[in-house]
């Protein structure tokens, strides 16, 4: 029972895990949202963006010494290269009734 709770305390921080931009976010917000992302490999990542500039693709992150194909596809619905934009509220309005004369 105790491996148990150890398992799902271990595991649940990545479970609760919400998407982070990679391009903005501090190395602790980096290694708390992705798996397998340590706090050295998160500072790795803020490194190689302060030095290459922003991140263009999830892809690129294989860049970053440490990371590879298969952590970048394992993060790949947490990571956010932009902050997303607000949907754009459309006019719904009904056009005009035919007036009547």
């Amino acid at each position: 029972m105790k491996k148990v709770m150890f398992l799902l305390v271990f595991f649940s921080s990545s479970l609760f895990a919400s998407p982070v931009n990679i391009n903005t976010a501090t190395a602790q917000q980096i290694s708390t949202a992705l798996m397998g992302i340590g706090l050295k490999k998160a500072e790795a990542i803020v490194a190689y963006r302060e030095k290459h500039g922003p991140f263009k693709s999830e892809s690129e992150l294989e860049n970053v010494y440490g990371i590879g194909a298969k952590t970048v596809e394992n993060n790949k619905a947490d990571i956010l290269l932009v902050n997303p934009q607000p949907v754009a509220k459309q006019d719904v309005t009904k056009p005009n009734a035919p007036s009547k004369k």
